[in-house]
């Protein structure tokens, strides 16, 4: 977010087309970063990288800092012989290639990881990533050995007490009786990290950055809360006192109630904000740019009852501000954060966001009132903000504009954007966003492809249906859409000549050392941290 003017395309990790059932961080996932390069993209935004939860959204993880098993690779497995291609065709993905079927992953997609774990768990490397880890991965590994012996129910309701509550006898023997199940969970989060560290290395190769999206809360059903209780507002073991939403809004007459514990801020800041530090840490080593989710809690959060049916019970409670969004900001390279700033917002929190300096957002869906001037008008966007056509909260460009907009709104935008149906709508979109004095210009593929309503990826207060599951066709990866794309990136000086191809640093091409995965010379990688979840 520093320097000349950028663009880029939102897609998740999940959404990448492949055989499997799901997008991973193969084969497929370096073709869309060709693809991006191609079309002199610098920037390839994704959701987060976290195992999915309730409702498959990775909004809702058991962990802000394991990454999502189904995401592996299973050719690059086969490749170190850690599985047969004869074990992975033998496995049921769906036949779906348009969404993903999440019940089948989740059946045929961790016995597959077992037999690679049963080939490789006895490599050196594995050990000393553990070992790299320690301030969170132990705890997460057993997390998970205990949910999978208790079928997965929450962890509040194991029937062992004395382990929800950690009593170290208690915990002792679980480790000794689920022995084997941890370390595969170590093994599983080895092999993602080792996947992601030469994916996103040869990203760089190709002059594109990863930007990140990093949930502000944690899931009621984590590892964080378990292993963490004192950095939550809980009133006993496993038992939120309050939890997080938002109050009446445009998705909901009732508020979003989100549900995850919210923060004690006052023990946040009596440890200096170390977790949140060793967060920023990590997250380091994963993005070159990350955005922070609902970042306006920092300022003031929706505390809701818990137990509350809807979000209109709650109130506002003043968050930690600015003395931890000025430690974040020392800790992390210039340039390295977004804040999320969306949503109906006050003076005083508007105040705030000015205050911090840091890039906000600009969705062109939200920009035509047809009686007002609006601030997510392309003309509008100050220089230091990243501008949007959509979100994965919202429809398509293409939706909005034949389904959802009034009457009023569709007149306006057709103006204002010189919309031609011949041209497709979805242009006449990237084009003004792409035009915008925003620093950085970005849209989901879909508002690349001008899809609709089937492409989206969230409705915000619903579960089930399509949400978190579409995916992206391999052919519509083609050189029809990368050199129009090009051809806008080029006509809105968007566009840098790619880096001269260089090899890859040596680290980028071993296996993790010391700990954590080494990170390419350009990012210093991430010190071991003692106080991470």
């Amino acid at each position: 977010m520093t320097g000349s003017r950028m663009s880029g395309i939102v897609l998740p990790v999940s959404s990448l087309p492949g055989p499997y059932g799901i997008g991973t961080l193969g084969a497929h996932a370096r073709k869309w970063i060709d693809f991006l390069h191609e079309s002199g993209q610098q920037v390839w935004q994704i959701l987060p990288l976290s195992p999915t939860g309730y409702g498959d959204s990775p909004y809702q993880s058991c962990s802000s800092m394991a990454g999502n098993p189904y995401l592996i690779d299973l050719d690059t497995l086969a490749a170190e012989g850690l599985l047969t291609q004869e074990e992975i065709d033998a496995c049921d993905f769906g036949s779906d290639i348009d969404y993903v079927d999440y019940g089948l992953i989740y059946q045929n997609r961790l016995p597959l990881l077992r037999k690679a774990y049963l080939r490789g768990k006895d490599n050196a490397e594995v050990l000393s990533f553990v070992k790299g880890q320690e301030s969170w991965l132990p705890d997460y590994a057993l997390f998970m050995a205990l949910k999978e012996h208790y079928g997965m129910v929450q962890f509040s309701l194991w029937p062992d007490k004395d382990v929800i509550a950690r009593d170290k006898t208690a915990l002792r023997k679980a480790l000794e009786d689920h022995a084997e199940a941890v370390r595969f969970h170590a093994f599983i989060q080895y092999i993602f990290y080792k996947q992601w560290r030469d994916l996103k290395a040869y990203a760089r190769k190709r002059g594109v950055k990863i930007m990140g999206d990093m949930p502000i809360y944690v899931a009621e059903d984590s590892a964080e809360v378990w292993a963490h209780p004192e950095l939550f507002q809980l009133s006993g073991p496993a038992k939120p006192a309050r939890v997080a939403g938002v109050p009446p809004d445009f998705y909901s007459a009732t508020g979003q109630l989100w549900g995850n514990p919210l923060y004690d801020w006052a023990y946040h800041e009596k440890t200096g904000y170390k977790w949140w530090l060793s967060r920023m840490e990590q997250a380091r080593f994963f993005y070159d740019i990350l955005r922070i989710d609902h970042f306006r809690a920092f300022y003031n959060y929706w505390s809701v009852p818990a137990g509350a049916e809807t979000a209109l019970t709650g109130r506002w409670v003043n968050g930690p501000r600015l003395p931890l969004v000025e430690k974040l900001k020392m800790s992390v390279p210039y340039g390295f954060l977004v804040a999320e700033d969306l949503g109906d917002l006050g003076g005083n929190v508007r105040a705030f966001f000015r205050q911090t300096g840091l890039p906000g957002m600009k969705v062109l869906v939200y920009a035509f009132d047809p009686e007002a001037d609006s601030e997510f008008l392309p003309h509008n966007a100050p220089r230091n903000s990243v501008s949007y056509t959509s979100t994965h909260d919202s429809s398509t460009f293409t939706d909005w504009y034949r389904n959802e907009a009034s009457g009023g709104e569709r007149e306006f935008a057709a103006r204002y954007l010189r919309l031609r149906e011949e041209e497709g709508i979805h242009w006449g979109a990237v084009c003004s966003v792409w035009n915008s004095p925003s620093r950085l210009a970005m849209a989901p593929f879909q508002d690349i492809l001008g899809l609709s309503q089937d492409a989206r990826i969230n409705v915000p207060s619903t579960l089930g249906g399509n949400n978190w599951r579409w995916r992206v066709r391999e052919d519509a990866l083609n050189e029809s859409v990368s050199s129009r794309l090009l051809e806008v990136t080029k006509t809105y000086r968007r566009f840098k000549k790619p880096p001269k191809e260089e090899k890859l640093p040596v680290s980028a091409d071993k296996s993790p050392k010391e700990g954590k995965p080494p990170e390419p010379k350009e990012t210093e990688t991430p010190k071991d941290t003692s106080s991470r979840d």
